[in-house]
C-alpha cells in the first residue's frame, strides 16, 4: 500500500485496493471481497455521523469567505505586535482563533499567513521565521475544537466526538503558549529575527476588539452549545454552518462568485476526505480478517514490561509514519492496528486520540514530507524553502515537548470532558 502511494496513487484508492484483494487473500472468498466493497463504502458514506464533517468544512469555508480571518489578525496584532516578535505572536494566536473555526490546517496556514506576511515583511522580520510561523499556526487548528483531526479519529475509534472536542482545549492552549515561548526564547537570541511592531493607542486597541466578536459568537454557539447539551456535534456544525452564512450574507460579502466557490472547495475538500475514510473502512476489514489488531494487543499485554515502553514505541512509530505521510492517512490507516493495543494496556482511548493527534500535527511542519511548511512557502516566492525549515526547528521542539507533557501528565486531556460530561461508564 505504501508502495502504490509513493508512485503516484491516491491514498484512499490505494487502502481499498489493497484492503480489497488482501480481504479476498484473507477470506478466500473472492464472493465476500466483492460483497465488502459494494456494501462497507455506502453504508458508512451514508451514516447520520458522517454528515458533521461536510458540514465543518464548509462552516470553514463560509468563514473564510466572510473574512473573520482578517478582524482576528487586526486584534491579535494590535495587542500583541508591539513586543519583541509580537507580530509573531499575533499570528500564532489568529491561527488558533481561526483554526477553531476553520478545522483545517491548509486553510488556516494560507489565510493567516496572507495577513500576516505583509505585515511582517513591512516591520522587517525574519522571512524564514514569518512562513515558519504561519505553518506552525495551522497545526492548532487539528487540536482547537472543532478538528477535522478529532472527528476522524471519534468516527474510526467510535469514540464520542464532543469528549475529544473537549479533551482537546487544554492541550491547544499549552500548545500555543509553548509556540510563544519557542518564538520568544528565538527572537532574544536574535533580536533582528522579530522587531517591535507598531505601536497602537489604548483606544485603538479596545476598538480593535470588534473584530474578535464574530468567531468568538461563532466559536461559543458551536462548542457551547455542544457541550451544554443542547445539540450533538453534528447539529453544532449545522448551527456553525448557518450562521458562518448568515455572518457572510449580513456583512454584504455574499457573492454568488463566493458562494460557488466555496462550495466547490468544500466538495473537493469533503471528496478527498471521504475517499481517504472508506479506503480506510475496507483496510480495516482487510486487518479485521487477518486479526493483526488482536494479535499485536495480545503480544502486548503478554510482553513483561511496563505499559509506557509500549506506548513509547507507538509514539515513535506515529512520529516517523507523520514525517513521510498525510496527517489524515495516517490516522485513518494505524487507529485500527493501534487503538487496540493500547486499550489493552488501560490507556484511555481518549487521551490517546489526542496524543495521536498532536503528533499529526508536528507531522504537518516535521521534514521531510511537511505539508504545513510547503503551503506556507507559496505564500512569498522571495523566501527560501530552506529559511523556513530552519526557523520551523524550534516550533517542532515546542510541539514535542508538549507531546511528551499530555503522556505524562494525562489528565490535561481527561479533566475538561470528564468535567463536562462525567466520567466514561
Amino acid at each position: 500500500m505504501i508502495g502504490l502511494t509513493f508512485l503516484g496513487m491516491n491514498m484512499g484508492m490505494s487502502m481499498f485496493l489493497v484492503g480489497l484483494v488482501g480481504y479476498w487473500v484473507a477470506t478466500g472468498s473472492w464472493k465476500q471481497a466483492i460483497f465488502l466493497f459494494r456494501t462497507v463504502p455506502f453504508s458508512n458514506a451514508s451514516s447520520y455521523t458522517m454528515v458533521v464533517i461536510p458540514l465543518f468544512v464548509l462552516m470553514g469555508a463560509f468563514a473564510l469567505m466572510s473574512g473573520m480571518g482578517k478582524g482576528l489578525y487586526d486584534c491579535c496584532e494590535h495587542w500583541l505586535g508591539r513586543l519583541p516578535g509580537g507580530l509573531s505572536f499575533a499570528t500564532l494566536v489568529a491561527c488558533g482563533g481561526f483554526g477553531a473555526i476553520c478545522g483545517a490546517t491548509n486553510a488556516t496556514v494560507l489565510t493567516m499567513g496572507r495577513l500576516a506576511y505583509p505585515e511582517m515583511k513591512r516591520f522587517k522580520y525574519d522571512g524564514g521565521l514569518s512562513l515558519a510561523t504561519a505553518a506552525a499556526g495551522g497545526t492548532l487548528s487539528w487540536l482547537i475544537p472543532p478538528s477535522t483531526g478529532f472527528i476522524l479519529y471519534g468516527v474510526i475509534a467510535t469514540c464520542s466526538v464532543g469528549r475529544l472536542f473537549a479533551a482537546g482545549i487544554i492541550p491547544g492552549v499549552i500548545l500555543l503558549v509553548a509556540y510563544i515561548v519557542a518564538c520568544t526564547v528565538l527572537c532574544i537570541i536574535n533580536p533582528s529575527l522579530g522587531p517591535k511592531g507598531q505601536s497602537y493607542t489604548m483606544k485603538e486597541k479596545l476598538k480593535s476588539l470588534v473584530g474578535l466578536i464574530p468567531i468568538v459568537v461563532l466559536f461559543a454557539a458551536v462548542i457551547g452549545g455542544m457541550f451544554s447539551g443542547i445539540f450533538s456535534a453534528t447539529e453544532a456544525a449545522a448551527v456553525g454552518c448557518l450562521l458562518a452564512f448568515l455572518y457572510t450574507v449580513f456583512t454584504g460579502k455574499f457573492t454568488f462568485k463566493g458562494f460557488t466557490k466555496a462550495l466547490g472547495d468544500s466538495v473537493k475538500s469533503i471528496c478527498m476526505v471521504f475517499l481517504i475514510m472508506l479506503g480506510a473502512y475496507v483496510f480495516g476489514y482487510f486487518l479485521t480478517a487477518t486479526h493483526l489488531p488482536q494479535d499485536l494487543a495480545n503480544l502486548a499485554a503478554s510482553m513483561n514490561v511496563n505499559r509506557y515502553v509500549i506506548m513509547l514505541i507507538i509514539v515513535v512509530i506515529y512520529f516517523l509514519l507523520g514525517m513521510v505521510m498525510d496527517s489524515m492517512a495516517t490516522v485513518l490507516l494505524t487507529v485500527p492496528i493501534f487503538l487496540p493495543v493500547a486499550t489493552s494496556l488501560g490507556f484511555d482511548p481518549i487521551w490517546f486520540g489526542v496524543v495521536i493527534v498532536l503528533i499529526m500535527c508536528a507531522g504537518s511542519i516535521t521534514p521531510p514530507i511537511c505539508f504545513g511548511v510547503f503551503v506556507s512557502s507559496t505564500i512569498s516566492s522571495e523566501v527560501a524553502l530552506k529559511d523556513v525549515f530552519k526557523r520551523v526547528v524550534p516550533y517542532c521542539i515546542a510541539i514535542f515537548a508538549v507531546t511528551v507533557l499530555i503522556i505524562l501528565f494525562p489528565s490535561l486531556s481527561t479533566w475538561l470532558p470528564t468535567l463536562i460530561y462525567g466520567p466514561v461508564m
